[in-house]
C-alpha cells in the first residue's frame, strides 16, 4: 500500500519580542486557518501526526489531532533552526540573516545554526518518521527554514531559498514514504491536494 507524508508548516504566530521564538503560538489567524484546514476533510485517511516540540508547531498538530481524533507524537529534534544565538530580530534584519544562512549552508551566520547540520538534523528526524511502520498516511507538523531544507534533501537539488515556503507559513509538501519521492512542492494549506 502506497503511504504519503505531508510536512506541513504552522502558519502564522503571535510574534512577541519578550518572548523566546520556540514558545511562540499561533496567532488569531493562524488558528483560524488550522481549523478550516482540520474542518475541510482533506487530511481524512490520516493515521498519524508529529510535530516539532516548538509551541506554534505543537498548537498546529493539536488543533488537527482533535479533528481527525489522533494523538500528536512530540519530536523535539523536528525543530527550527536554532537562532537562539541572535534571539529576536526585526523583520529586515531576520530576512537578511535568513537569506545568508540559505546562501552559506556551511557557515554559521551569525551564531545560527548552519544549514547543514540543521538539513541533517531534519533529515535523521524524516527517516526516523519514515521508518516507522506504515499505519497510513502521515503528517509532520514542522516549520519554514528545516521544510526547506527537508525539501532540497529529498528533491535532490543544493540548499537554496529559492525553494522555500510562500510568506505566512502554512504550507505543505508530499512525499511518498516508501521511495521518497517528493510530489509537489509547497502548497497553502487551503489547497487541497
Amino acid at each position: 500500500m502506497e503511504t504519503l507524508v505531508r510536512y506541513l508548516t504552522h502558519p502564522q504566530v503571535a510574534i512577541d519580542p519578550t518572548i523566546p521564538v520556540p514558545q511562540w503560538g499561533l496567532s488569531a489567524l493562524g488558528r483560524r486557518r488550522v481549523t478550516a484546514l482540520g474542518a475541510s476533510g482533506w487530511l481524512a485517511g490520516t493515521a498519524e501526526i508529529m510535530s516539532s516540540g516548538e509551541r506554534k508547531a505543537i498548537e498546529t498538530a493539536e488543533i488537527l489531532a482533535t479533528a481527525l481524533g489522533l494523538n500528536v507524537v512530540v519530536r523535539e529534534a523536528m525543530h527550527e533552526n536554532d537562532r537562539s544565538e541572535t534571539g529576536f530580530l526585526a523583520a529586515d534584519e531576520f530576512e537578511a540573516v535568513a537569506d545568508a544562512f540559505f546562501a552559506e549552508p556551511n557557515i554559521s551566520v551569525r551564531g545560527w545554526e548552519r544549514a547543514i547540520d540543521a538539513q541533517a538534523r531534519i533529515v535523521r528526524e524524516m527517516e526516523a518518521v519514515l521508518g516507522r511502520p506504515q499505519l497510513g498516511n502521515a503528517l509532520v507538523v514542522g516549520h519554514g527554514a528545516v521544510g526547506t531544507l527537508l525539501f532540497c534533501h529529498y528533491s535532490k537539488i543544493p540548499i537554496s531559498r529559492a525553494h522555500d515556503q510562500p510568506a505566512g507559513g502554512g504550507n505543505y509538501f508530499t512525499l511518498r514514504r516508501n521511495d521518497r519521492c517528493i510530489l509537489h512542492s509547497w502548497r497553502a494549506m487551503e489547497i487541497a491536494p
